[in-house]
């Protein structure tokens, strides 16, 4: 019975990593995310900034799409059209971006990844910065 018990505890411990681990949106570092945006003929990569739009306002990635992660219910028909394609979601520190990525998740978001790092890193990592139409 005994062994029976521990069996049990173990296959259940399996399971429920296998699906926390299934749920788990993969990341992409930044160096990774410059280069495929950089390649020649690349499939479209979404960036997707889900700070505040004061925050996006004082520096973001270029090209960068921002929707405040508590809008991201209300306004995913502005992102319906990429459902398909990779959707890079980053925040300041990854917590805001956790919720969005369950969101888009929830609502059939395929590609997903997570920025490695979020934007902490790439300003960590001196990486360009588009404040109010200029690069820095």
């Amino acid at each position: 019975m005994k062994t029976f018990n521990q069996l049990s505890v173990f296959l259940f411990v399996l399971l429920l990593t296998s699906f926390v681990q299934a749920n788990e949106t993969k990341t992409i570092s930044a160096q990774q995310l410059i280069s495929i945006t950089n390649a020649p003929k690349a499939a479209p990569v979404i960036i997707l900034d889900v700070r505040s739009a004061q925050e996006f306002n004082t520096g973001h990635i270029a090209n960068a799409i921002n929707i405040p992660h508590n809008e991201i219910e209300q306004r995913l028909n502005e992102l319906s059209i990429h459902q398909d394609s990779m959707v890079v979601v980053h925040c300041r520190s990854g917590r805001r971006a956790q919720i969005a990525e369950e969101i888009l998740t929830k609502h059939g978001f395929s590609q997903l990844r997570h920025l490695s790092g979020d934007f902490n890193g790439w300003q960590a990592d001196e990486l360009p910065v588009v404040t109010e139409n200029t690069q820095r």
